[in-house]
């Protein structure tokens, strides 16, 4: 239990090489596609939770101890050119991500199909199949930190990159005012991933910058922020960071290809709420201390887009203290201190908070504040997972990412097989096609104004 307290307190030249482990023959990862996985129109509607049609889940393979699936899922990636060796299914592409929180060591698994199982029966799903065996890709570009947080995504070949890079983010959970260099980029070879970093994000926290990453679609930010395709923020509870999600546009390749250690990266934000230090300062309408924000993904299908935030939300009262409603004074004498102490609500619930990008550019072009956007919908998931046991339960979900050509969403919860995390999928696009079971949606209407291997 322990153990466990511990993590929810946290979670070209192109040429043909073989897998020696997995005996099969790889397509190069190399500069075919400049623009790829972030590449569609600027959207012109809004997404809805009825929009995004759940598909099922699948599992993954076991791993090393402290170094594999058990105890993970801080970090995901969707990479558009893996397992080119898979089957011809509604499922290419393959899935970078963080294994064993003590370690944070990457693995690369394919995109079995997912099954909604009715029962939530594990043994009725299919199973990931690992491609490239866990490795460290932080080196010696960090120090050791405390209760990590971690994010990473894919992007195409950018500036004069000659392949696609795999990004990254280390933070500490700890680090009030911190603006130490966070993010890098590394090839998608693990064994050998040639790693380039860290940067910091301009002078900005790394509590709202240290976490996760995703793509913006290039039209978007051709628009309203040029040479910037790379989103990055971070959820620190407690707002010591920002009251909310935040959310900020860097495009590291314009500062040198690579840019040079300790670089500092120009960005623009998108949206950030005001912290606990600024009295009267913005927030997350419904905001609590004991929120969680873990993933995030910019989505787009058809003409439709939005920005979805994915956590596990607080309800009801919110108090710092124990789980069993003990309020922590500020002053002793203190109560027995039996364990889990920290930010608590009532109950919690695994939501996607979905955000119109037309708010974030806006922001983008000072036509409003960064604080001032607001989530438009709310979809609750939790009828979805495998491992929600206990209304006063956190880390519902974890971090999540996005196949824009096939309109696929990815999200990990964390301990639903055995101690291994599992992969949700959702369909983006498919009105009224879902294949869960029971639930439905709140909204809440706002006015819009490799290299190779």
């Amino acid at each position: 239990m322990a153990k466990k307290a511990l993590f929810l307190s946290s979670l070209g030249f192109l040429f043909l090489f073989l897998y020696l482990g997995a005996g099969r023959l790889a397509v190069p990862r190399g500069p075919t596609a400049s623009a790829g996985d972030n590449s569609a129109p600027v959207a012109a509607g809004r997404l809805q939770p009825e929009d995004l049609a759940y598909r099922g889940a699948f599992r993954l393979p076991d791993g090393p101890p402290e170094i594999g699936w058990e105890w993970s899922g801080s970090a995901m990636a969707y990479f558009p050119e893996g397992d080119p060796q898979g089957p011809d299914d509604s499922y290419p592409g393959s899935i970078f991500g963080t294994g064993h929180d003590w370690n944070q060591y990457v693995s690369e698994v394919s995109i079995p199909e997912p099954v909604a199982s009715a029962s939530k029966d594990l043994e009725e799903l299919n199973t990931a199949t690992t491609l490239q065996e866990f490795a460290d890709i932080r080196g010696n570009l960090f120090e050791a930190m405390e209760i990590p947080r971690v994010g990473l995504a894919y992007l195409p070949a950018q500036g004069q990159q000659a392949w696609g890079k795999l990004y990254f983010a280390w933070a500490p959970h700890m680090g009030e005012g911190q603006t130490n260099p966070s993010h890098g980029w590394c090839d998608l070879n693990l064994s050998s991933p040639q790693l380039a970093g860290p940067w910091r994000v301009a002078d900005y926290w790394n509590y709202v910058t240290g976490d996760y990453l995703f793509s913006i679609p290039r039209d978007w930010a051709e628009a309203y922020t040029p040479g910037l395709y790379l989103a990055t923020g971070r959820f620190r509870d407690g707002g010591q960071g920002a009251q909310g999600p935040s959310l900020l546009a860097i495009g590291p390749w314009n500062e040198g290809n690579p840019p040079p250690p300790k670089t500092t990266l120009r960005a623009v934000p998108l949206l950030l709420y005001g912290n606990v230090y600024e009295g009267g300062s913005p927030a997350l309408n419904g905001y609590h201390h004991s929120d969680e924000w873990s993933g995030a993904a910019w989505l787009t299908a058809d003409d439709k887009s939005a920005v979805v935030f994915i956590g596990t939300k607080g309800l009801g009262q919110c108090w710092y203290g124990l789980p069993d409603g003990t309020v922590w004074p500020d002053h002793p004498p203190y109560p027995p201190d039996t364990g889990g102490r920290g930010w608590w609500s009532t109950s919690f619930e695994g939501q996607m908070l979905f955000y119109d990008p037309a708010d974030l550019a806006a922001v983008a072009s000072g036509e409003k504040k960064a604080g001032d956007p607001q989530p438009y919908a709310t979809l609750p998931i939790d009828r979805y997972l495998y491992h929600v046991t206990a209304p006063r339960q956190k880390s519902h979900v974890n971090a999540a990412s996005y196949d824009r050509k096939q309109s696929l969403l990815y999200v990990f919860e964390p301990l639903a097989d055995g101690d291994k995390s599992l992969v949700h999928v959702w369909k983006v696009g498919e009105k009224g096609i879902d294949e869960g079971t029971g639930g439905g949606s709140q909204t809440t209407r706002t006015k819009s104004s490799r290299k190779p291997r």
